[in-house]
């Protein structure tokens, strides 16, 4: 699983995916499930979550003074994530950070918080207009 799909099912913005794959359906039966999905095809509308109060809520809870608003390892120490280097380089490889940017950790760091919140927004997450910039 990937450390942004972590963020995500953290954040309650995606289920976790289930362990065991299910049994592969036999092509007729895929050929089935493909109609039928054509056919229900809707627009599928993303519920808003409140990260922020939620974020909030879980800063005030702990001891240490985190300010997820600004650095990717408090956003990924108050999620209970790992947020060593190598995870956060893993994370900076997985969203496509620019090679110049993962040289230098301090601006592979800023890169990264920028790019999570914004994709946190893509995915539901009520994330403040200024966070994005």
């Amino acid at each position: 699983m990937s450390i942004f799909s972590k963020i995500l099912i953290a954040l309650g913005l995606k289920k976790e995916e289930p362990k065991a794959s299910p049994a592969k359906p036999s092509a007729d039966a895929a050929r089935h499930i493909q109609r039928i999905k054509e056919h229900q095809a809707k627009p599928v509308e993303v519920p808003a979550v409140d990260v922020v109060s939620m974020l909030e809520r879980k800063a005030a809870q702990t001891p240490q003074e985190l300010n997820w608003k600004v650095s990717i390892v408090d956003l990924l120490k108050l999620l209970d994530l790992d947020s060593s280097y190598e995870a956060r380089k893993q994370l900076a490889l997985e969203l496509g950070c620019p090679p110049d940017k993962l040289d230098d950790s301090a601006q592979m760091n800023t890169w990264l918080h920028t790019t999570v919140l914004k994709k946190i927004a893509e995915n539901g997450g009520n994330i403040p207009r200024e966070l994005l910039t």
